[in-house]
């Protein structure tokens, strides 16, 4: 992995290529960063950038020896932890075949995408104990091949108190050895863990960063780059798996569902219904992340900041119309209910009754507070 293939963060590379060039590489370090930002890729390319025999200005030269190995994830000191869903009796490398092939066919790879690798179905993510001894094994002897040896360890929201067991290793670890944290979630991290490492922060990809990378990568037309990137929020992962989904017709779809909500057409609203249970579980998500998002632009414009606005010009009409006859407090009880939604439906959800009780709680928001407005 080099950092030309990472799609957007110029900042954080530099930073880390001039901690390489300037000597100052911490022995710890915790790339800390949104879903979908690229702090594992980053990692990768750090790592591979460290090991380089040939490095070049701004990057991993990609044709040594050590370079070649990392590309596979082979290289003898490069070494992964990562969340597993079996047995205590079962660590990383009881599937380190299934995280090569994982991330090497998407980077950007989430939980749930990890989880579908190990057809681990609903059961839960963690870092065991065995896992902790493995690592302390592994960081105990010294470099093979190269200057440094290199641990990274994805997510380690899931370590339990069982990662005390780091601490040592942590602290004094062997010479030229490399502990990398990829995390997400600052507040579900062990303190005593993260006190004793550097913090890297990674922002989340900007709009355009990943609708240019749709289009140039992925062969997505303008419009479908600009929609995906819309509604992924900053997040990479989340991008790629919709761009599999069929996501055209979100806006219509959903302009049409607050209309007969207004209107209280309960027999439309039941066919909407039926319609909505039949997208499949991840355009619903996609559709109600997407009114979301529609909402949240509408507030924009009713608090005088339609500069930021994010939308084609049909929907940025459409908006502009719904911002006249609602008010903050009425867009945020909306936002509140669709949120409830996804968060329901990635849940299992019965599609049905949902989408039911979802437009019945939107019926409720909207008789009053919009009638109101618009009567003055």
């Amino acid at each position: 992995m080099q950092f030309k293939q990472i799609v957007g963060q110029e900042a954080v590379k530099q930073r880390l290529i001039n901690s390489v060039k300037e000597n100052r590489v911490s022995h710890a370090q915790l790339f800390l960063g949104p879903g979908g930002s690229g702090s594992l890729p980053l990692a990768v390319a750090y790592a591979q950038y460290l090991s380089c025999e040939d490095k070049r200005v701004d990057d991993s030269c990609g044709e040594c020896s050590s370079c070649r190995k990392y590309q596979k994830l082979m290289h003898p000191d490069l070494h992964f932890s990562y969340p597993t869903f079996g047995t205590p009796k079962e660590s990383a490398i009881d599937f380190i075949e299934n995280w090569r092939t994982a991330f090497l066919e998407n980077n950007y790879l989430n939980l749930d995408i990890w989880r579908s690798y190990l057809d681990a179905g609903n059961k839960q993510a963690n870092i065991n104990i065995l896992e902790c001894h493995q690592i302390i094994k592994k960081l105990s002897f010294k470099p093979f091949e190269s200057v440094y040896k290199v641990l990274i360890l994805w997510l380690p929201e899931y370590l339990d108190k069982q990662g005390n067991a780091l601490l040592k290793i942590i602290e004094e670890p062997q010479p030229n050895t490399l502990f990398l944290l990829v995390a997400e979630n600052q507040d579900q991290i062990l303190n005593t863990i993260l006190s004793r490492t550097q913090l890297i922060k990674i922002p989340a990809l900007g709009y355009s960063e990943i609708k240019d990378h749709l289009v140039e990568k992925h062969n997505q037309t303008d419009d479908a780059a600009a929609q995906i990137a819309y509604l992924c929020n900053g997040n990479l992962a989340e991008a790629l798996t919709m761009m599999k989904e069929e996501s055209n017709g979100f806006h219509e779809f959903f302009v049409q569902w607050l209309r007969l909500c207004f209107a209280n057409k309960g027999i439309e609203i039941v066919a909407f219904v039926d319609q909505a249970s039949k997208m499949g579980r991840e355009n619903q998500k996609n559709f109600l992340r997407y009114g979301i998002s529609f909402i949240r632009e509408c507030c924009l414009i009713l608090s005088g900041a339609g500069s930021l606005v994010h939308l084609p010009p049909r929907e940025l009409e459409t908006a502009q119309k719904m911002a006249k006859v609602m008010n903050i407090q009425l867009a945020q009880g909306i936002i509140t209910e669709l949120e409830k939604a996804h968060y329901h439906i990635e849940r299992n959800a019965n599609p049905k009754i949902l989408f039911l009780d979802v437009s019945l709680q939107i019926i409720k928001l909207l008789s009053l507070p919009i009638r109101q407005k618009a009567d003055t």
